[in-house]
């Protein structure tokens, strides 16, 4: 029996191709992909950038997925075939310094679906048992997907420090934007400010909780902060990873304030600080990497609809338009997308 994927066989040349059906082994399930996302490291990754782990080629990418259990190997826990499930592409060693020290996202073994083990950009995946998490029978599978961006989103937002009655400032709109911009709501800020040039995506962000949206473009940030009455800046979280807006993060966060550097930035690019800045405030700066431990809450608030991740999905598309997006940077910069494999 075949089944249909996408095969990244070198930098900028992805393949669609048939191949036999992937056998699950032991403590492994087969699932049958209904989506995955689109997401910003799979671009980089397609051009020849890095993920979170070495890529070697051939590669079926995709970390962002969710589908149906189809078949079950020895050993594979209490799942059962027609399980609902997402997957967490990080598969740690467990035995490493790093996750004997819960830093389990530095794992020295590390496997990741999608990057070193073939992904969601198929029609059919093969995956440890224990990166499997069951949805609710009422999520889109489009939904679903979207668990893995989330956990990353949180793991970031926990190093934010956020208090009931802080003002946080998101810059940013995408998916990654508005998600945070939902997650800062839910740890009590009160007041959310959104940072985004596209008209669209300001919109999208004030329909999910932002107070106040500015255009970086034609207005004066720190005017806007002023004129609202934002007296001081708890939390910048910068979700657009370009030198530019890692600096203004850094120019408009307030006293004893923390600056979260969110975005992927080109491996070689270079941000000017003036270091007296940072001191004078007491800024911490900050980065997150990945998801360690928190695909699980992810789950759960997606299960229980506390969390809006398909009304950012610009569109839904087949394998066949998967390189058409990759390289389509007009393209993405309207939302997020998402293959369907079946489609």
């Amino acid at each position: 029996m075949k089944y249909t994927r996408a095969v990244l066989k070198a930098v900028d040349r992805l393949e669609i191709e048939e191949a036999a059906m992937p056998t699950p082994g032991d403590g492994e399930l087969l699932i049958k992909v209904m989506a995955s996302g689109i997401c910003g490291t799979d671009v980089h990754i397609f051009h020849g950038g890095q993920g979170s782990a070495d890529i070697k080629f051939p590669m079926v990418l995709g970390h962002e997925y969710a589908g149906i259990v189809e078949q079950t190997g020895p050993n594979a826990g209490d799942f059962k075939v027609g399980d609902r499930v997402c997957v967490d592409p990080n598969i740690l060693c467990g035995h490493c310094y790093y996750c004997l020290n819960a830093l389990g996202h530095f794992c020295e073994n590390l496997v990741v679906s999608g990057v070193t083990l073939d992904g969601g950009f198929a029609q059919y995946a093969a995956v440890p048992f224990r990166a499997a998490y069951l949805i609710a029978d009422d999520v889109p599978f489009e939904a679903g997907a979207m668990a893995e961006p989330l956990a990353c989103c949180l793991h970031g937002i926990d190093m934010c420090n956020i208090q009931n009655g802080d003002s946080v400032v998101v810059m940013g709109g995408g998916l990654i934007g508005l998600l945070m911009v939902q997650l800062a709501r839910l740890q009590g800020a009160a007041r959310v400010v959104l940072v985004e040039p596209s008209a669209q995506k300001r919109a999208f962000g004030a329909q999910l909780g932002a107070d106040i949206c500015i255009d970086p473009f034609n207005e004066d940030v720190k005017a806007v902060l002023a004129k609202a009455g934002v007296a001081r800046v708890n939390a910048v979280i910068e979700c657009v990873g370009k030198p530019s807006t890692i600096e203004l993060a850094i120019d408009i966060a307030g006293k004893r304030s923390v600056v979260m550097m969110f975005g992927l930035t080109e491996p070689d690019e270079m941000i000017s600080v003036k270091p007296f800045e940072i001191f004078r405030k007491e800024i911490e700066i900050k980065s997150s990497f990945i998801n360690p431990y928190t695909i699980g809450r992810a789950v759960s608030l997606i299960n229980a609809k506390k969390i809006d991740t398909t009304s950012m999905i610009t569109e839904i598309v087949p394998l066949a338009r998967l390189q058409e997006v990759l390289t389509n940077e007009e393209m993405r910069s309207r939302g997020k997308f998402v293959v369907a494999p079946w489609g």
